[in-house]
């Protein structure tokens, strides 16, 4: 767990049930059913990897059941006077309840800084959401994965060298990993994922 801008004191603070909501959904996550993708990379030709995809569709799934908004979008636009266009898009977040956004990243490096210190902070100027959490494969997952995923030790040093700004949200940043705890334990339970 990282604590960027004071997040674990705010969320622990202001949004307790939402935060313990967020490990659970953790725990509930089936990271085993999730190794699903077949590698084609050279350095791991044949070998099962986590698919990011079946892993996305495991906590959205996950946290509908405990009664979050997935999905929630924003519109957005731009006037671009050298082209004389209007570009128009949307941002969207991965779940939110009470003003606490949260995304879910497994794919590739840019993505994990974009979301802290770009999209979290769109949606808390449109008054969307005050906090957030990111959850993200450490490395032991990570290799796991296709190469280029990136993982929460690179994050959490970028994230120190860059600092705060005026305009930050407080933040946890989670890491997450195979817990095969659980699956020694259980036995016939598939390895779940965990934060600790």
């Amino acid at each position: 767990m990282y604590s960027f801008n004071e997040g674990k004191k705010y969320i622990q603070e202001n949004l307790k049930i939402e935060f313990n909501e967020v490990k659970e959904i953790i725990s509930m996550v089936d990271a085993e059913a999730c190794k699903v993708k077949k590698s084609e990379e050279e350095t791991m030709k044949g070998k099962l990897l986590y698919a990011p995809k079946e892993l996305n569709k495991c906590f959205k799934r996950n946290f509908k059941k405990k009664g979050w908004i997935t999905g929630a979008r924003i519109n957005v636009w731009t006037e671009v006077p050298e082209i004389q266009t209007t570009h128009k898009g949307y941002r969207e977040i991965d779940a939110l309840k009470n003003k606490l956004g949260v995304e879910v990243q497994f794919g590739k490096y840019s993505f994990m800084v974009y979301n802290v210190a770009a999209k979290m902070t769109i949606f808390a100027k449109q008054k969307i959401i005050d906090s957030g959490i990111e959850v993200v494969p450490m490395l032991r997952l990570a290799k796991e994965m296709s190469s280029g995923v990136s993982y929460f030790e690179q994050m959490k040093t970028d994230l120190e060298m860059r600092g705060v700004s005026n305009i930050d949200i407080p933040v946890i940043v989670l890491g997450v990993v195979q817990n095969k705890k659980v699956a020694k334990t259980l036995l016939s339970k598939p390895k779940q994922l965990s934060f600790d």
